[in-house]
């Protein structure tokens, strides 16, 4: 299991009701995208990394484990907006990118951040069965929840047959690391194909008929955190709107 979804399952947060999460991060989320960068994008980023570090408990190495690659592709989606092209073989600095690299980077960090603040507190297994309760097609969510399945399992064996082939010396030199390479991709996709099978004959014995039946525990909404998290919304749309941010 990934080290994020270990946080999920086993963090302070873990028995609070999904929709209290959602409307938390997805309204910090609305914050960052919506309002200007400065104050509103970075306020709301600025809270989510206070609770997820705070309240929710996630330890800071988890995090940014889990951020290391949206980060990295912010960074480098960033660069472009610096240079200028002023022939097919001249670049140029931009000195009117720079604001412009500024305000993205910051707005999109800001939603990674609240982003990891769903995704670091909520388990998706508790997310999937009440997504069908909203009404979103039971095909979507099993096809969704045996995808989620499917990567551990796929990560397991790609993690097995790498410490095989590891103890045959298998990257010694680049060529046998390549051949390893090649080896390895094979074997995954025969063990993910033989795995997918065996799962599509077991649900036919099972009489599947197109839906999963899934127990869902009953949890209680806490009226205290929705308060909380509508007044913690409605404090930075106000002190964004009488900071005077620009609105772009």
């Amino acid at each position: 299991m990934f080290a994020l979804d270990v946080a999920a399952h086993t963090g302070p947060w873990r028995l609070r009701h999904p929709g209290e999460k959602a409307l938390l991060a997805l309204g910090l989320l609305g914050c960052a995208v919506i309002l200007p960068t400065w104050p509103g994008a970075a306020l709301a980023g600025s809270a989510a990394a206070l609770l997820l570090v705070g309240p929710a408990r996630v330890p800071v190495p988890v995090l940014l484990r889990a951020a290391r690659m949206p980060a990295l592709f912010i960074a480098t989606s960033a660069l472009p907006l610096l240079v200028s092209v002023h022939s097919p073989t001249r670049l140029g600095w931009n000195p009117a990118g720079v604001g412009v690299a500024v305000t993205t980077t910051g707005r999109a960090a800001a939603a990674l951040l609240c982003l990891l603040l769903f995704s670091a507190t909520t388990p998706l297994s508790d997310v999937l069965p009440r997504l069908v309760r909203l009404g979103v097609p039971s095909a979507v969510t099993e096809v969704a929840a045996l995808t989620y399945r499917m990567l551990f399992l796929l990560v397991d064996s790609v993690r097995a047959v790498r410490e095989a082939q590891a103890a045959r010396l298998g990257y010694r030199t680049w060529r046998t690391t390549y051949r390893s390479l090649a080896g390895q991709a094979g074997a995954i996709f025969v063990r993910a194909f033989t795995r997918a099978r065996r799962l599509e004959e077991g649900l036919a014995v099972r009489g599947y008929t197109g839906s999963l039946a899934v127990q869902v525990e009953v949890r209680r909404l806490s009226p205290p955190f929705v308060v909380a998290t509508v007044a913690l919304l409605t404090a930075i749309v106000t002190l964004t709107v009488l900071s005077g941010g620009r609105w772009r």
